[in-house]
């Protein structure tokens, strides 16, 4: 198999510890190297025969099935992959990349890609992205119907949960933009007294989606038919999910704790335009963001890896 440019397609392994975050930012940035490179990408359950601790410290890799190939870069995210990564690490011609700010020294790796709110220093083989990479493309088009989505976490430890203001929040919008027709979909962390009061919205104009019930590519479809998204603060995937889409995106306010990652992350997405807070909803409800820029990380990030590591380049 040829990549795009006539040289031997690159080989991607996957590392996947399973949880529905981590496999996000694995799929959206293999999805990329695909696109880009022509990239063969196989992804890896990391869970299924943890290697031993001693094959981690050493770099001892264990045997792996020949039919995924020889990779030239081995990507994981997850703590419940990095036994695996670190063991392959000293494989020949391998490249080895982490996802989020991992548990062991950085130089064990040969490359790191870790949201900027995490303050890792600035080095060479380090790139800091704006919030976390995901698996959503921006939409060529929005919508020109007045449709808005809703996206409610819950109770974390980055922001003082209040049932009460988000439903406030979330009963003056839809007081002030009568002629709208809202989706609300709870999540996995919502409370389940507020799932029931959220369902006491549904009526002509609102839909409430249980959260339990979606299907992997309902957000992205959700996104492409709406005209705007409202986000909790807390949920800094889903707020970087909707703001990838480039659907105008405003943040309900809740407060943040002290010296909360996610909080920074969050208010650098205001501050760069990507995102609004709630003192701005007529903006977002007018389509209005200041943001000059796209937010595409697993783009980004695709580019920088095949140009440090799939083109020859060096750290």
């Amino acid at each position: 198999m040829r990549s795009h440019t006539g040289s031997p397609a690159p080989v991607v392994w996957l590392l996947t510890d399973n949880k529905p975050g981590h496999h996000n930012q694995l799929k959206g940035l293999g999805n990329r190297l695909r696109v880009l490179a022509g990239a063969s990408v196989s992804e890896i359950d990391a869970t299924e025969a943890p290697p031993p601790l001693w094959r981690a410290l050493l770099g001892v890799a264990p045997a792996m099935d020949k039919a995924l190939g020889r990779p030239n870069l081995i990507i994981a995210a997850g703590s419940g992959t990095h036994r695996l990564l670190l063991s392959l690490r000293r494989l020949r011609k391998v490249k080895t990349v982490v996802l989020m700010k991992p548990g062991f020294p950085l130089n064990w790796v040969d490359a790191a890609i870790i949201p900027e709110h995490d303050k890792v220093p600035p080095a060479r083989h380090v790139l800091a992205t704006e919030g976390v990479i995901n698996a959503i493309t921006p939409l060529a088009r929005i919508t020109d119907k007045p449709e808005g989505l809703v996206l409610v976490g819950g109770p974390s430890p980055h922001f003082d949960w209040d049932d009460d203001v988000i439903l406030g929040q979330l009963s003056q919008l839809m007081g002030r933009y009568p002629e709208w027709r809202w989706t609300i979909s709870g999540s996995r962390r919502t409370p389940e007294n507020l799932l029931m009061r959220l369902n006491d919205l549904a009526g002509p104009k609102v839909t409430v989606v249980d959260p339990r019930r979606t299907h992997a590519s309902w957000l992205p479809h959700q996104l492409a038919a709406s005209r705007a998204v409202w986000v909790t603060p807390d949920s800094a995937s889903m707020a970087c999910e909707a703001a990838t889409s480039g659907v105008p995106t405003g943040l309900f306010e809740l407060a943040p704790k002290n010296n909360s990652r996610v909080a920074r992350g969050m208010a650098s997405l205001v501050e760069k335009g990507y995102v609004a807070h709630w003192s701005d909803h007529a903006s977002v409800m007018a389509g209005k963001l200041r943001g000059s820029q796209e937010l595409w990380e697993a783009d980004r990030a695709a580019r920088w890896l095949i140009e440090h590591f799939l083109r020859g380049g060096k750290r």
